[in-house]
């Protein structure tokens, strides 16, 4: 069995060096990193992580709590935020609250209990003065979501830019009865991507209707009854913007059930650039988020807090986004000349 002498004699570098790389030291540079990673995968070498949490006191585990595992856009998220936390030796724990302000609390407490060293928070449910009080115990970050109040790192998109960019496109093709679709209506989230849709609206001189606007839609079954609810409205919008891909499926789907052309009778843009977007038909335009980058940034920072023992101290990171206009608000013969 291979010792960490072996290792550090394989990489040729001192047993500190690779000691340091295990460890997760700060100031090891890349190349010694990526040696030692070599070394101990070409000998088999596993360090003992019990032995390495007990000398840190640290777990070797962070939590990432989402909403929904069936979310495709936080499937990715996790898939990104793995392979990011394997490179510190790190693993990462699933915790799924289905919007749930108490699931929330418990999962959090895996902090305050010492059996996780950080908390990755996608999606807050409880009031930031709650959340605050665990960081006390370890860092937690703030990754799809942002508080004005927190003290700590958040890396989000621009949603309000998002919400803007993608009505104002539906605008830019003779839409004046556009619906809006949301899914936690009360998340900031959510606050601001409306705020850009209603900025579009205004610019361009049209009303906002209230009526037109679907709260706390999530599934494609949540698609298809507000398509159901639109196709039964007496003064039906022409186009809408919702804020799941998902959604946006269940209305193009019904709709086609219903015999009604997309996006001839309704124009539908959708949220994330999920694989589902290029399966249907007509393919839905929609709002890519740089899943990976802020995954990666999230993880960079999560890793930074941790060996630094910082667990307050407020950092904005945000990012932009990109419409990928698709059949689903414009027809195939005009899509060459789009300027996105």
């Amino acid at each position: 069995m291979a010792t960490i002498e072996d290792v550090a004699r394989s990489a040729g570098l001192s047993r500190t060096t690779v000691s340091r790389v295990i460890n997760d030291h700060p100031y090891v540079s890349a190349l010694k990193k990526r040696k030692v990673m070599e070394a101990m995968e070409q000998l088999g070498y596993v360090p003992n992580s019990a032995a390495r949490s007990l000398r840190n006191q640290r777990t070797g585990v962070i939590a990432v709590l989402i909403p929904r595992v069936m979310n495709p856009f936080f499937s990715q998220l996790i898939e990104t935020l793995e392979l990011a936390a394997s490179e510190s030796f790190y693993q990462l724990i699933i915790c799924q609250t289905q919007y749930s302000a108490q699931k929330e609390l418990t999962y959090l407490n895996l902090l305050k209990t010492r059996q996780v060293d950080g908390v990755i928070l996608t999606s807050a449910e409880n009031d930031w003065g709650i959340i605050e009080e665990y960081l006390d115990y370890g860092p937690v970050v703030l990754c799809n979501e942002f508080e004005e109040k927190a003290n700590v790192p958040m890396i989000f998109m621009d949603q309000k830019e998002a919400g803007y960019k993608a009505t104002k496109h539906l605008i830019e093709q003779g839409h004046r009865k556009i619906a809006y679709c949301c899914g936690r209506y009360r998340s900031n989230v959510a606050a601001a991507r409306e705020e850009g849709f209603k900025q579009a609206l205004f610019e361009a001189g049209l009303p906002f209707d209230e009526s037109d606007s679907y709260r706390e839609a999530i599934t494609s079954e949540d698609g298809k009854d507000i398509f159901q609810m639109i196709r039964q409205s007496q003064n039906r919008p022409t186009a809408i913007f919702t804020g799941s891909d998902e959604v946006a499926a269940g209305i193009i789907s019904e709709a086609a059930r219903c015999n009604w052309k997309i996006p001839n009778d309704l124009a539908v843009a959708g949220f994330d650039n999920q694989v589902i977007t290029e399966l249907m038909n007509p393919r839905i335009t929609t709002v890519e988020q740089p899943v990976c980058e802020m995954a990666l940034k999230t993880m960079e920072i999560m890793m930074s807090r941790i060996r630094m023992k910082q667990f307050s101290g407020k950092e904005m990171h945000k990012f932009s986004m990109k419409l990928i206009v698709r059949e689903s608000t414009k027809l195939q013969a005009e899509l060459a000349r789009i300027p996105y």
